[in-house]
């Protein structure tokens, strides 16, 4: 099968499956994208330039329609020169949210077009509205339903949808619902998976971590309020007053992935460390910033309890992963993560606003070490029998493709 993948940040969500097909034999991948270091053996990588962002003549809530629009426009000539050389693809995979897929069937107006929807905004009721303390960037109702346009006619303009988690789908209305998969992009749990013998050194801290060590891991892309920072932040000083052992991780960086960001020269990090780190010893807290995916991983297998907190957003591919590697996982009770999470099964849920029950949850896992392994356990089990990449995700992939290319209507979960 020939394909061609669409999205700004290669190789995204389709890291897997463009390694996949690139090896499969008698098949040909192409990946379209903005300009990065990323290189996949077997995919042609094909770069189209970021357009600028121009606000002159634009109202306001019409900007990120507008982005779009050039987004997509630029996208699809490099898709035509692509067509222009001779390039045909079966099938065209690509993101919606930028509008990279909006112009595509007009480029390739046979060919199947399947496109990720991952996340239809609600101005009520879903992340926008969710942590009083911080004002959404999205708070304008008005300009939601704006960026919504972007879904709707890159729905208008796609042959089928897919999405990740049942939650996701769920935010599209019932009749984009009809034409939308859910289907998660996968974990390797023959790679991402626990290690009895993992450790870790912290350089700055000439420090070696073990399994045998009481190890706080926290991580996130960046340090920000959608993930919970300010709060885990609020719970540390509880935590280690509690725990004089205990070491506590960080990983993520100080920009803002999603959200408002922090006030100009300063970072959530130092905000927080302004607020609580006078009650915080320098020596157990350690911010690693952000770290190459075998540290991680390392990191992940080191863990005696994982602490992950998330808005009603999209669900972190961390939080899988962590499950993956054994992790007893302390989550927030939000709707993406309690549609994995199964509270005292396969980890721990907590209100996302309750530091002191952040603290009281790490505690009982780090005084019942032995009787907390079992939901590590079960979080491992639950990884590998709902997200496995090459015994489960790979053939529901090439069966979904396939359905697409044949022209089948594929099968929807109730």
């Amino acid at each position: 099968m020939n394909i061609l993948f669409v999205h700004q940040n290669f190789p995204a969500q389709y890291r897997h499956l463009a390694r996949h097909y690139a090896a499969k034999r008698g098949s040909r991948v192409w990946f379209v994208s903005q300009p990065n270091e990323a290189e996949l053996p077997g995919v042609a990588k094909v770069v189209y330039q970021n357009p600028p962002r121009e606000v002159a003549g634009c109202h306001p809530l019409t900007f990120d329609l507008d982005q779009a629009v050039r987004t997509g426009a630029a996208a699809a000539a490099r898709c035509r020169a692509l067509r222009d050389d001779g390039v045909r693809p079966d099938l065209i995979v690509g993101h919606s949210g930028w509008g990279e897929t909006l112009f595509l069937k007009d480029v390739f107006p046979d060919v199947p077009l399947l496109s990720y929807f991952e996340f239809f905004y609600h101005s009520v009721g879903v992340d926008v509205d969710f942590d009083p303390e911080f004002t959404s960037v999205f708070a304008d109702p008005s300009r939601l339903r704006m960026k919504n346009a972007v879904n709707l006619v890159a729905f208008d303009a796609t042959d089928w949808g897919h999405t990740p988690t049942r939650w996701q789908r769920g935010l599209y209305p019932p009749e984009m619902r009809c034409r939308i998969t859910r289907i998660h992009e996968g974990v390797d749990t023959d790679i991402v998976k626990p290690d009895p013998a993992a450790w870790l050194k912290l350089e700055r801290a000439n420090l070696r971590l073990t399994r045998a060590d009481e190890v706080i891991t926290y991580v996130a892309r960046n340090l920000e309020p959608y993930r919970g920072f300010h709060i885990f932040m609020r719970a540390l000083p509880e935590i280690l007053r509690r725990r004089k052992r205990a070491h506590v991780v960080i990983v993520g960086g100080d920009g803002v992935s999603y959200g408002h960001p922090a006030p100009p020269g300063t970072s959530y990090r130092e905000m927080m460390l302004r607020e609580v780190g006078g009650r915080l010893d320098p020596d157990r807290v350690h911010f690693l910033g952000q770290v190459a995916y075998a540290a991680y991983l390392n990191l992940l297998q080191v863990s005696s309890v994982h602490v992950y907190l998330t808005y009603p957003f999209v669900l972190s591919w961390s939080f899988i992963e962590a499950m993956a590697c054994g992790c007893v996982v302390i989550g927030s009770a939000t709707p993406p993560v309690m549609e994995v999470l199964k509270d005292g099964e396969n980890g721990l849920a907590v209100d996302f606003f309750a530091p002191r029950d952040i603290a009281d949850r790490v505690d009982a896992v780090l005084d019942h070490r032995d009787r907390m392994r079992r939901l590590g356990a079960n979080a491992r089990e639950t990884a590998v029998t709902e997200f496995d990449l090459k015994r489960r995700q790979i053939p529901r992939w090439e069966r979904l493709f396939d359905d697409i290319v044949a022209g089948r209507r594929p099968a929807l979960e109730a």
